[in-house]
Parts: C-alpha cells; sequence; structure tokens
C-alpha cells in the first residue's frame, strides 16, 4: 500500500491562478477578436497577413499555463510512502473526560473552569512522549470527542474545539463517562491505562463511584480533577455580559459549587488520585507526578517512514513544456506552411 503525500501543500494554494489566467487570457483573446471583425474581414485580413497564426499564440500560452500548473505541483513536493513499519514505544494509554455543563462557565477559576481545564489539558499534552491519548466529553451523556491516538497535534486541534455547546443534554454523568472510557482504549494487552475526569463534580446523576470501581478491576486507575472551589460562584451565561448570570426559576443567580467529596471518592474508588486544580500549574504537574509512577510498557505503532520524493519527474515535465513552448513560433514557419500532408490531386492533375 502506497500513501501519497505533499510535502509542502501550502504551495496548492497557488493553483487558483490557473482558471485565473485561463479567464483572463479567454477575456483578451475575445476582445482581440471583435476589434479585428471591426477592422475588416478575416478572409481578407488573413491574406495580407500570410505568416501569422492565430491559433499558435493560444496553444503556447495553454502549454505555459499547464507548465506552470505541474510548477506548482513540483514546489509542493509531491512524496509516496512506501514503507510501513511497527514500531515500538513505551508509554501509558490515557483518556481525559472532560465535563462540559453549563456549570463548567463558572468565573471562580479564571476565565472559567472550562477554560482553565483546556489549558491545562493543552499543557499535559504538551508534555506527553510516545503515550496515546483520548477525548471525551459529558454534560448529561457522554461522547468521545478524539479516539485514542498519538497525533498530538490533533489533539490540541480537537481540544480547542471544545465548548459547553458541544452535548446538548445538561447534567454531569461522570458514571457515563468513565464507563465509556473503559470501552475505548485499544485492545492491546500489558499496557498500563488511566482516566483523568476533569469535572465540578456538581449534579453528577448516576453511579460515578461504581464506574470508577469497575475500571479499578480492569487495571485503569481513575484520577480526578476538581475545578472550582467548595465556596462556589455564579455561572456566566455564554455570549452575554460578564455580569448576566444564570437563575432559576425563582430569579435567584444558581450558584455552582465543586463537589470535593465525590470526587475524592471516585478516585478511591478507581484506585487512582484526587487533584484539586486551583492552582493550575500546581495541579498539572501533581498530575504528572501521579501518572509518572505508572510503568510505560512497548506500545505498538504503525507508522510510513520512508516517502520516496518524486518532484523530479515533475520538474522534467515542466522543462520539457517550456522547451516546446521555446521552439513553437508565435508566426508559420515559412518553409514548412506550404506543406499540406493531406492535399489530395484531381484526375486531371494526374494526367
Amino acid at each position: 500500500m502506497e500513501i501519497f503525500r505533499f510535502a509542502n501543500p501550502n504551495y496548492l494554494y497557488a493553483l487558483v491562478l490557473i482558471p485565473v489566467l485561463a479567464f483572463v487570457y479567454l477575456f483578451i483573446a475575445k476582445s482581440r477578436k471583435k476589434a479585428l471583425d471591426r477592422f475588416g474581414n478575416m478572409e481578407v485580413i488573413s491574406s495580407l497577413m500570410p505568416d501569422a497564426s492565430f491559433i499558435r499564440p493560444t496553444v503556447k500560452f495553454y502549454i505555459l499555463l499547464l507548465a506552470l500548473l505541474v510548477l506548482i505541483i513540483t514546489m509542493a513536493g509531491p512524496q509516496f510512502g512506501t514503507k510501513l513499519e511497527t514500531i515500538k514505544r513505551k508509554g501509558i494509554e490515557l483518556i481525559i473526560a472532560l465535563d462540559v455543563s453549563n456549570s463548567m462557565n463558572a468565573t471562580d477559576i479564571e476565565p472559567s473552569r472550562l477554560e482553565s481545564a483546556k489549558r491545562a489539558i493543552s499543557r499535559l499534552v504538551d508534555k506527553l512522549s510516545n503515550d496515546r491519548i483520548g477525548f471525551i466529553v459529558f454534560a448529561g451523556e457522554a461522547y468521545t470527542q478524539l479516539p485514542i491516538t498519538t497525533d498530538y497535534p490533533s489533539a490540541k486541534m480537537f481540544l480547542s474545539s471544545i465548548d459547553t455547546d458541544i452535548v446538548p443534554t445538561q447534567g454531569t454523568a461522570i458514571g457515563a463517562a468513565i464507563n465509556l472510557a473503559i470501552n475505548s482504549f485499544s485492545k492491546q494487552e500489558d499496557i498500563n491505562r488511566a482516566i483523568i475526569v476533569i469535572t465540578d463534580g456538581e449534579n453528577h446523576e448516576d453511579d460515578p463511584i461504581a464506574a470508577a470501581r469497575k475500571a479499578a478491576e480492569k487495571g485503569i486507575k481513575v484520577y480526578t480533577v476538581g475545578m472550582g472551589f467548595a465556596k462556589g460562584a455564579p455561572i456566566h451565561i455564554k455570549g452575554r455580559s460578564q455580569n448576566q448570570f444564570m437563575k432559576d426559576r425563582s430569579g435567584n443567580v444558581i450558584i455552582s459549587k465543586l463537589d470535593e467529596k465525590t470526587l475524592q471518592e471516585v478516585a478511591i474508588a478507581g484506585k487512582g488520585a484526587y487533584i484539586p486544580a486551583n492552582n493550575i500549574r500546581k495541579g498539572i504537574n501533581n498530575l504528572l507526578d501521579e501518572l509518572s509512577q505508572l510503568e510505560k510498557k512497548e506500545i505498538d505503532a504503525k507508522v510510513y517512514t520512508e516517502y520516496d520524493e518524486q518532484f523530479q519527474y515533475f520538474a522534467g515535465l515542466v522543462l520539457l513544456l517550456l522547451f516546446i513552448d521555446l521552439f513553437l513560433l508565435d508566426r508559420k514557419n515559412r518553409y514548412l506552411k506550404d506543406i499540406d500532408l493531406f492535399v489530395t490531386k484531381t484526375i486531371e492533375e494526374k494526367k
């Protein structure tokens, strides 16, 4: 199996020049033809300019346009990957379950609990090496945001798109998130795994302790990271001014509080640890210390390790097209213009 790619794909944006130049040329050619029609009869004009060719300039233009197209492809660096290898890396598998319920918009941790959590995850990803990572988002339900992978740039891209609108059902289904994470790891055996639940823990509506205990029975450690303070904070309404907060049916401002007790119990049941993240930098360092205690095992990864450069073939085609354009004159060749390979003679001429 071969994989085709471009080493410098940004150059491909220049391909937009091809249709633009073709349109401009057609417009100019049409304007020139109208001008000649106004000047006089084309048969008469042709007889006055026997060496002029009305076809060759067009052919030369499209040869140059084709050369430009191939040149752009050449600059983009076409490559074929021809070697698939299974390499061994030592690491762990890690799934982060991130709470995206409305309470994560509370601002007791600036700029908000959710944004602070995303920044912490980003720092965590930056410090990973050879580990697999996946994302789950949850509120009233849990969904896989990123299947487990070693592609850290993609992980950070998916992370940036997470907000509190991504899960329509409100709530805090920590148990559902843990159960989904248990089933989201790879099938590889003999590898250490961990689930990190990042949440304020408020209004949990299932049994997260039972789910954490189930994970521990499968050898998966569950860590919890508490976002917020026990004293609580109002929930900012997304898209509104900073002073507009969610209210209950009685018109009272809702105060969201960190449920530290539940998160500690979940961590104990999952044989992991509870980490308060009020100080993001300290919290992420504590989490890394916990994860470093997990022994890294060999992880299989299939990668294309060799890519053959193919630009030389395209460069050769560019030179060939330019060579043809160089020797194709705008005017008819005075020595060849009278040759007609398809001329036929009448019977009288033969006699």
